[in-house]
Protein backbone atom coordinates (compact mmCIF):
# COMPACT_ATOMS: atom_id res chain seq x y z
CA UNK A 1 0.00 0.00 0.00
CA UNK A 2 1.32 3.57 -0.91
CA UNK A 3 2.57 5.45 1.98
CA UNK A 4 0.19 9.18 1.80
CA UNK A 5 2.27 12.26 2.37
CA UNK A 6 2.78 13.14 6.04
CA UNK A 7 2.42 17.29 6.50
CA UNK A 8 4.94 16.99 9.00
CA UNK A 9 8.11 15.63 7.00
CA UNK A 10 7.86 18.63 4.61
CA UNK A 11 10.46 20.75 6.14
CA UNK A 12 8.18 24.04 5.08
CA UNK A 13 6.02 23.47 7.60
CA UNK A 14 8.01 22.56 10.46
CA UNK A 15 10.20 25.25 9.52
CA UNK A 16 7.55 27.79 8.49
CA UNK A 17 4.95 27.25 11.15
CA UNK A 18 7.14 28.33 13.76
CA UNK A 19 8.78 31.65 11.92
CA UNK A 20 5.43 32.39 11.43
CA UNK A 21 3.99 32.48 14.43
CA UNK A 22 7.66 33.93 16.17
CA UNK A 23 7.36 36.62 13.56
CA UNK A 24 3.79 37.02 14.66
CA UNK A 25 4.83 37.18 19.26
CA UNK A 26 7.67 39.81 17.72
CA UNK A 27 5.40 41.97 15.88
CA UNK A 28 2.56 41.88 18.88
CA UNK A 29 5.66 42.61 20.86
CA UNK A 30 7.07 46.12 19.41
CA UNK A 31 4.02 47.30 18.06
CA UNK A 32 1.23 46.76 20.90
CA UNK A 33 3.38 46.29 24.36
CA UNK A 34 4.72 49.23 26.33
CA UNK A 35 6.48 47.54 29.35
CA UNK A 36 10.49 46.73 28.57
CA UNK A 37 9.74 43.75 30.79
CA UNK A 38 6.80 42.19 29.07
CA UNK A 39 8.43 43.10 25.97
CA UNK A 40 11.67 41.34 26.37
CA UNK A 41 9.47 37.73 28.25
CA UNK A 42 7.55 37.99 24.77
CA UNK A 43 11.27 37.96 22.60
CA UNK A 44 12.54 35.00 24.82
CA UNK A 45 9.25 33.23 24.37
CA UNK A 46 9.65 34.00 20.07
CA UNK A 47 13.19 32.25 20.43
CA UNK A 48 12.29 29.25 22.79
CA UNK A 49 9.72 28.65 19.80
CA UNK A 50 12.22 28.96 16.83
CA UNK A 51 14.46 26.48 18.60
CA UNK A 52 11.96 24.06 19.80
CA UNK A 53 9.19 23.90 17.67
CA UNK A 54 10.84 22.44 14.74
CA UNK A 55 12.32 19.52 16.64
CA UNK A 56 9.08 18.32 18.10
CA UNK A 57 7.33 18.61 14.89
CA UNK A 58 10.74 16.63 13.44
CA UNK A 59 10.19 14.07 15.85
CA UNK A 60 6.38 13.46 15.29
CA UNK A 61 6.85 13.39 11.16
CA UNK A 62 9.57 10.44 12.64
CA UNK A 63 6.87 8.73 14.83
CA UNK A 64 4.17 8.70 11.72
Amino acid sequence: MAQSPNLFRNPLFYWGLPAMTTAIIIAIAFLVIEDQTLRLIMLGVAAVDILVTPQILKLAAQNT
